[in-house]
């Protein structure tokens, strides 16, 4: 059965197949038993129900993902995400105010592991320790260095965890500092991976820093960017949207400036005692 796959819009992570394509139908799609629109976020989705009507003239057509509640079964490497990109488990046992994993996936599920590299999940350390190291075995196959670009949670990051990190030598780990409760445990966290020999210099760790969300100021958003940095972590402003999209123009001019490698760098060196 040839499935072709539709995305509102194209990413990083976006499959390359030839039964891709963003957007809506071209001039010589290609032939194809069912057609899967696929949302990430719900701001896309009038388009795609848009989109689902134009491809619905060349076949059958589903639509789902993230954005409708979707809460995903075995993950399948190539299908919804470039191959490389691998989630080994869904869900998260957090429940955090500003994150629809839990509310949509459920708690930690654990999956069967394929192969890739840049692992995706939404909480990797919530799961036992059994399935997280098997996760950095496979990862040590790989022809490619490893990518924790999901974000690992600071605070079940341990000693150990930390040491078979080192050993896997990842090209980028991100963490988050999303709430006050995130501060503690990040500092901790990066003592943790230097004392295994990671170097800050290596720009190895960086932190997903949440801005812009009701009642956050200018001042207190760059005080928590200057900490990340201060722990020798590159902080990455993530921008806070709500269900439509929506984000304030002040805050996205803001947000451009700790997403510039050149800006963060001198900002970093400024930082360094």
């Amino acid at each position: 059965m040839k499935i072709l796959r539709v995305f509102p819009r194209r990413t990083a992570a976006t499959p390359e197949d030839d039964l891709v394509r963003v957007g809506y139908p071209d001039l010589f799609p290609p032939e194809c038993d069912e057609i899967r629109v696929s949302v990430t976020f719900t701001y896309d989705l009038p388009k795609a129900e848009k989109m689902a009507e134009a491809w619905g003239h060349i076949a059958p057509v589903k639509i789902g993902g993230p954005a409708l509640n979707d809460a995903g079964g075995d993950f399948v490497p190539g299908r919804y995400l470039k191959q490389g990109y691998v989630i080994t488990s869904r869900g998260c046992p957090n429940r955090c105010w500003f994150c629809m994993a839990a509310k949509r996936e459920g708690d930690i599920r654990e999956l069967p592991i394929t192969e890739g590299w840049n692992v995706l999940d939404n909480n990797l350390l919530a799961c036992s320790p059994d399935h997280v190291y098997r996760v950095f075995e496979m990862l040590s196959r790989q022809s490619r260095r490893a990518e924790f670009t999901g974000g690992l949670e600071a605070a079940r990051l341990t000693p150990k965890m930390a040491c078979r990190l080192a050993l896997l030598n990842p090209k980028r780990i991100y963490f988050a500092y999303d709430t006050p409760n995130d501060k503690a445990p990040l500092a901790e966290a990066a003592r943790t991976l230097w004392a295994t020999g990671m170097k800050p210099s290596s720009h190895i760790a960086s932190a997903y820093v949440l801005i812009g969300y009701p009642h956050d100021a200018f001042a207190a958003a760059e005080e928590r960017l200057m900490f990340v940095l201060s722990l020798g972590i590159l902080p990455f402003a993530m921008l806070y949207r709500d269900e439509a999209g929506k984000v304030d123009q002040k805050w996205r001019r803001f947000q451009r400036e700790w997403c510039r490698p050149t800006i963060v760098g001198l900002k970093l060196a400024e930082a360094r005692p």
